[in-house]
């Protein structure tokens, strides 16, 4: 994320606590409207002649972004008085102590719920569209759709933004073991059954691509890009310089998801992300293509992606829903 958007905004904390005791207690401060906000501070324009002679990568250092939550000290204490009205605050709404914090797994994130973006309300403007957008219309998809021949899955992993690492992850053995337990379930204890049912499989990798911005053209190939509402965005590959580190769907799968959408009348459109010399990302298919599964990115374009606050246009949104449905049917 580029640090320096997060300063000087509100902020809310959502996360859990995690006692000794077994219990797990939820915690969400700063979005309901009565609710206090947290933030980040920054310098003052008057003080900042040799912060502002720093890159944009440095002018907010990692170690910068510590949350201001509290100014008033603790009637009584002596040392750290305000951090003690702090830990005194969250005893008597959560039933906490200091030491509790250290099973806790708290995220700061922007304040505020999502709101109509433009004037015509044809956008959405909201934290976490990548990659909350298509989590939400993938699952909606699967609800909504009628029984088929084929057994459908919808897997919701994190950490894709680090490497999709750690048990919850993409490249965790979750979707491998839940596969094996289904096929032991019917019976079948051969291992080869596992390996042939992932590579039996196809796959839409739900995940954002960027949004072609009027205001910096110059790093898109404009016959290449996505544009927001013109319907879900396939992306062949994506990865860093070209395709480093991606999936790069195979052609006849591409042309099987082009039938699949063609006669579902799905609007859809293709790209890259970016020029290739701009940098690049990547999603997590290419750990499902690694088991021979046909895998292929597909989403919904984004403005300011990773920023606090990101914009998708709703015709994209419903028609990704549309696109996974159609998906699922064919």
């Amino acid at each position: 994320m580029k640090k320096y958007q997060y300063v000087t905004i509100p902020l809310a904390l959502h996360g859990v606590v995690c006692k000794t005791d077994g219990s797990v207690i939820d915690v969400n401060i700063g979005d309901d409207p009565g609710d206090p906000v947290v933030g980040i501070s920054d310098l003052l324009i008057h003080l900042s002649a040799d912060q502002l002679q720093k890159t944009a990568a440095k002018v907010i250092g990692g170690e910068k972004l510590d949350v201001t939550v509290g100014s008033i000290p603790l009637e009584g204490e002596e040392k750290d008085a305000v951090k003690a009205n702090i830990a005194k605050l969250l005893n008597e709404k959560y039933g906490i102590g200091e030491e509790d914090l250290l099973s806790a797994e708290i995220e700061v994130v922007p304040a505020g719920p999502a709101r109509d973006y433009g004037l015509d309300r044809s956008m959405v403007a909201g934290y976490g569209h990548d990659d909350r957008v298509c989590a939400y219309t993938s699952l909606m998809a699967i609800l909504d759709a009628e029984p088929g021949e084929y057994t459908y899955c919808c897997i919701l992993v994190d950490k894709e933004e680090i490497g999709s690492v750690g048990a919850t992850g993409a490249a965790s053995a979750f979707f491998e073991n839940t596969v094996a337990e289904l096929l032991y379930l019917t019976g079948d204890k051969e291992y080869i059954s596992l390996r042939r049912a992932m590579e039996n499989s196809r796959m839409l990798s739900s995940d954002v691509s960027a949004g072609f911005d009027p205001l910096f053209p110059e790093v898109n190939d404009p016959k290449n890009a996505a544009y927001l509402n013109n319907g879900i965005v396939f992306n062949k590959y994506t990865g860093a310089r070209g395709k480093s580190g991606s999936n790069d769907a195979n052609p006849e799968y591409v042309a099987w998801v082009r039938g699949a959408m063609d006669n579902a009348g799905i609007y859809f459109q293709t790209a890259e992300l970016g020029k290739v010399d701009q940098g690049g990302g990547g999603t997590i298919a290419y750990i499902l293509g690694n088991m021979n599964m046909n895998v292929i990115d597909a989403g919904v374009a984004v403005l300011n992606m990773h920023a606090p606050m990101e914009i998708v246009a709703k015709a994209d949104v419903y028609e990704a829903y549309l696109a996974y449905k159609a998906f699922l049917k064919a």
